[in-house]
């Protein structure tokens, strides 16, 4: 027994064993890599929002729906009923004409809001070497963008089902609508991500920027109805196109000229494409602060 185990601590054993097996094969560890590994931690991130940021509220996720659907409702209500607004820019309901103006707008600003807090929020799992600051933006952005959605869908059924509305839907034009405010948020978002991180000054000045756009973004009226003289410059406003494009999806007999996917497009890439650049430069001085 004791020439056996001397055999195997000897230069004999290891240089037999080298014929079967190379040297990276004998080192080799015995754990692997877990495969898809970004996803799953995209996932956890997923779950981890969900649980820090609903999970404390009475309802939990059923809130993050329920809370825009119920505000718009009660806008609805204030505008329709009690101010009797009830004559809209297009067609002969104000609450689907609203909810066509309200709803990409929503999806945009709350996109950029969550992508743009992405780095703070995550901060302390992105310490991990398992965790990407990719991966924090990804995730609230499919969170983000999930909820918007199944919010506009419950808000557009809600209105064609109460008013007993028959319209023809241009589906198409109503996805691309969601999927570019999507977009559009998420391009400026991770530009924002990286300007909030690195000046708290920007985020006031975003903060107050952006408030004026309720106005701006043709919630209340449409493109067309706009005096000539301020349409060029309204048009560089991203929302006026995925607002116009959802009302090309309800409304059959608009067609919204103006709207220029192409546009969309590119602002969403040179913001993402810049902000992607920044915080891979410098997305470790960042978390480090």
């Amino acid at each position: 027994m004791e020439d056996f185990c001397s055999f195997l601590h000897s230069p004999a054993c290891f240089i037999q064993c080298g014929r079967k097996h190379s040297m990276d094969e004998l080192l080799k560890p015995v754990s692997r890599p877990r495969s898809f590994k970004t996803s799953r931690t995209i996932v956890a991130l997923i779950l981890r929002e969900m649980q820090t940021t609903y999970g404390r509220n009475a309802g939990g996720y059923l809130w993050a729906i329920l809370n825009p659907v119920g505000a718009l409702a009660m806008f609805v209500l204030v505008i329709a009923v009690g101010l009797r607004i009830r004559t809209p820019g297009l067609g002969t309901n104000f609450p689907l004409f609203y909810a066509t103006g309200y709803l990409p707008l929503q999806l945009t600003l709350t996109t950029i809001s969550k992508v743009a807090g992405s780095l703070n929020y995550s901060k302390p799992l992105l310490n991990y070497p398992g965790v990407q600051y990719t991966d924090a933006i990804i995730a609230r952005f499919v969170l983000n963008f999930i909820t918007q959605c199944v919010v506009g869908v419950i808000i557009f059924v809600g209105i064609h089902v109460l008013w007993d509305l028959n319209t023809i839907r241009n589906l198409p034009a109503i996805v691309a609508s969601f999927v570019l405010a999507a977009f559009v948020g998420l391009g400026i978002g991770v530009l924002n991500c990286f300007l909030f991180s690195v000046s708290s000054m920007w985020q006031s000045t975003w903060g107050i920027l952006t408030r004026p756009l309720f106005l701006l973004s043709c919630i209340f009226f449409i493109f067309e109805d706009v005096p000539s003289q301020y349409q060029d410059g309204l048009w560089w406003n991203p929302l006026i196109h995925v607002v116009g494009l959802m009302r090309r999806g309800f409304y059959a007999t608009y067609e919204a000229p103006y709207v220029s996917i192409v546009y969309l497009v590119s602002v969403s890439l040179i913001c993402m494409t810049l902000g992607l650049l920044f915080l891979n430069r410098f997305h470790l001085s960042i978390l480090n602060r």
